[in-house]
């Protein structure tokens, strides 16, 4: 039987140099050690293409289709989350925009992870640098046309490749952009 550590400061149970696993209430999850969030980026260009990547992932052993992504603050010293959103998109895909736009905070894998992302729209698309990532990553970069952007990835997995399912949430982003701002989790209220 697991140890019960009900309200008990997370225990480490073990601890890696990107991640750490704990356990806290009965639960066991992992957190991030060397970051201060997550952001994805839902950038859709003046041709309608929305801008995705493609890389080998090794936790999946395959490659993964996902939205230009990656960590804040993973870096020497603290990093807003627009400046990493911008920095990733730059990074990954040679792409800079005019304007970034917080579009909501989401749990990546609740269960598993503490782990939050923040999604943000890039708008005043321009192609700035050639992308691919940094050293190691070998990054494809995508442009698929909204409309034909579920044919795409529906082929795309009968290949054999992943779909993160960041890409799923981007494409209701770009049908249904958002400028009133980002969605955050509600307070539940109080039990009497």
């Amino acid at each position: 039987m697991a140890r019960r550590r009900v309200g008990a400061k997370p225990l480490v149970l073990g601890s890696g140099r990107w991640l750490r696993l704990v356990e806290a209430d009965g639960w066991e999850f992992v957190e991030r050690v060397r970051a201060t969030g997550v952001v994805a980026i839902v950038a859709v260009t003046a041709e309608d293409e929305l801008i995705l990547t493609e890389q080998f992932r090794r936790s999946l052993n395959g490659r993964v289709i996902d939205l230009p992504a990656g960590l804040a603050g993973d870096g020497p010293g603290s990093e807003e989350l627009v400046t990493a959103a911008r920095r990733e998109l730059f990074e990954e895909t040679g792409y800079d925009a005019r304007r970034f736009t917080l579009l909501a905070h989401a749990p990546t894998s609740p269960g598993l992870t503490t782990e939050v992302v923040s999604f943000f729209r890039a708008t005043g698309l321009k192609r700035a640098g050639e992308g691919g990532g940094v050293e190691g990553e070998n990054i494809q970069i995508h442009g698929v046309k909204l409309a034909r952007c579920d044919a795409w990835l529906r082929d795309r997995s009968r290949k054999g490749i992943h779909i993160d399912c960041k890409v799923y949430a981007g494409l209701h982003f770009a049908a249904h952009m958002r400028t009133d701002g980002p969605t955050r989790p509600r307070r539940q209220a109080a039990r009497a």
